[in-house]
């Protein structure tokens, strides 16, 4: 029986072998290139927040000029801020240059009106779309555009 368990043992340890050198991970350095099943890899969550934020940006100066707060002229810019919404989400490296503006604009813009006219909401939105700037220039989430 000794020699029936030895031999069944060997085959058991030789076959574990080849399993385990199938298991290694693969990982791509270059995240431009990275892939999931074969699909392209999901943005970045800054980069779908941002999206978001270009979308609702678009929503609030539609219904602002609709409900007459914001001048007319500004319902121009709302197709270039869903445009760059969706490009944004799909990884687009012209829509990351469209957002790229758009949020530095709006950054100084809103900076102004603080400065200006010293209205705080003017300080907090320059701030956040500040932040939006320096998260999009960064190297990383550059490599991510197609």
């Amino acid at each position: 029986m000794s020699n029936e368990s030895q031999q069944n043992e060997q085959p058991v340890e030789a076959s574990l072998e080849p399993a385990a050198n199938r298991l290694t991970a693969k990982v791509s350095l270059d995240p431009a290139k990275d892939t999931i099943a074969g699909k392209a890899a999901l943005p970045l969550p800054g980069m779908v927040a941002i999206g978001l934020y270009m979308l609702v940006l678009g929503a609030v100066v539609t219904f602002g000029v609709v409900g007459g707060h914001i001048p007319r002229l500004l319902l121009i810019l709302v197709p270039f801020f869903v445009t760059a919404s969706f490009g944004l989400l799909r990884m687009f490296r012209w829509a990351w240059a469209l957002t790229l503006s758009a949020v530095f604009l709006l950054a100084t813009y809103n900076l102004w009106i603080f400065f200006e006219q010293r209205e705080a909401p003017g300080a907090i939105q320059g701030v956040l779309n500040l932040v939006f700037f320096l998260y999009l220039v960064r190297p990383d989430v550059r490599s991510r555009l197609r």
